[in-house]
């Protein structure tokens, strides 16, 4: 890759994207393919298929975390903060427009559509599932740890139940998933191992200090929930549903009906799924909500991933040279199958499915987006109308 770029020349390149890129995470890598090896050769083939190995072995956003690794190594760190700042900024403020106009959704046709924007999720998340299985539960192996978990997660209905399935699934991977092998490449970057350590360990004094300060200020408080789930989301941005429910749901911060709700508006929306931070920042209560409590949640939800990114960049080659390393993951990425699918359940169907026809008008938008590969905006549009003209008929 040539460093002769301008972090002005990565931030207008990623805002095109940020503008135009439909269809989530896996699409993604699908519009930065053709925008960064076929148009502007920014990368080789085998430097692309390298990097999106590496961010989906690390927990975070994929599809973010390969962006801001672009953009850092086109033009350093100032890179890589054009790239994050282009490709969310379009989704964030559209998400926390959606957040203002909540309050308004409270007639006939509001709750209809709220409710056809849950539907949209359920769509959108089988749908991820369905992907996820076939590329990481190629095995009877995988797919028994994914099983478990899915079990694990319906039966024990506890907040540290996710990170234990994810531990468990390391574990499991290090028994069932051997002889599992990736290659692995060195990245072009300007730091060494000295500052990736550095990143490292302050990636893992922020996720295990927070909680403890997390009581001496409601910001802290917010920062802290966010941090956590970015920190522990491993498959990309779907994974990150299960992990928020948790972070705003749980403790009262935001309502089950309208969390789901927004869920399926970052489905409308281009750039990342994890933007939806920026609309569940908005609704928390009191002085951690509004504009404020939007940018630092949108913050403290991709620092974790950016962190890790960073150190990895020069210490990949290094780590994947143990074969326990590959067999940990290949564990990992299948309890992350069940993890979903978990989610998939609860909350999404049994808050969005209370007829036949939501499960009828749900279906058709996943053939919609599984079999005919149609843009997720239309399986909004479908969603959306069928709830509405059903509760004006």
């Amino acid at each position: 890759m040539s460093k002769q770029g301008t972090a002005t020349e990565v931030f207008v390149t990623f805002l095109k994207l940020g503008l135009t890129s439909f269809g989530g995470p896996i699409a993604h890598i699908a519009y930065y393919r053709e925008a960064f090896i076929e148009k502007r050769r920014w990368l080789s083939e085998e430097q692309f298929a390298q990097l999106l190995m590496l961010c989906q072995f690390l927990p975070g956003p994929a599809s973010s975390q390969m962006g801001f690794s672009i953009g850092l190594m086109r033009a350093g760190w100032l890179g890589g903060l054009a790239a994050f700042t282009a490709f969310t900024l379009p989704s964030a403020i559209l998400l926390f427009a959606f957040a203002q106009w909540l309050p308004y959704l409270s007639d006939t046709i509001g709750s209809a559509a709220i409710h056809g924007l849950k539907l949209v999720a359920l769509a959108v998340v089988a749908q991820a599932v369905w992907l996820m299985a076939r590329q990481l539960t190629p095995d009877w192996q995988r797919r028994f740890i994914a099983l478990v978990a899915v079990v694990f997660l319906v039966l024990v209905n506890q907040p540290m139940a996710q990170i234990a399935v994810v531990i468990g699934g390391a574990l499991a991977g290090l028994v069932l998933c051997r002889h599992q092998h990736f290659p692995a490449s060195q990245f072009d970057i300007d730091y060494g191992k000295r500052i990736a350590w550095t990143l490292l360990a302050v990636f893992m004094i922020l996720l295990f200090s927070l909680p403890f300060m997390a009581g001496m200020n409601s910001l802290i408080a917010v920062l802290d929930a966010f941090y956590r789930a970015g920190a522990l989301v491993f498959g990309g941005g779907h994974v990150v549903l299960p992990l928020l429910e948790q972070t705003v749901v749980d403790p009262g911060w935001v309502a089950a009906d309208d969390y789901l709700a927004g869920y399926g508006a970052a489905q409308a929306v281009p750039g990342p799924v994890f933007s939806v931070a920026a609309y569940l920042g908005a609704l928390l209560p009191g002085e951690m909500g509004g504009l404020s409590g939007a940018v630092l949640a949108l913050c403290a939800i991709f620092l974790p991933g950016f962190l890790l990114i960073s150190a990895m960049l020069p210490l990949w080659q290094s780590v994947l040279k143990y074969p326990l390393a590959a067999s940990a993951l290949a564990g990992i990425n299948a309890s992350v199958v069940g993890l979903l699918a978990a989610a998939l359940y609860d909350p999404i169907w049994i808050s969005a499915v209370h007829h036949v026809s939501d499960f009828v008008i749900a279906l058709i938008g996943f053939i919609m987006l599984q079999f005919f590969r149609l843009s997720a905006l239309l399986v909004v549009a479908w969603c959306l109308l069928a709830s509405i003209g059903l509760a004006l008929v």
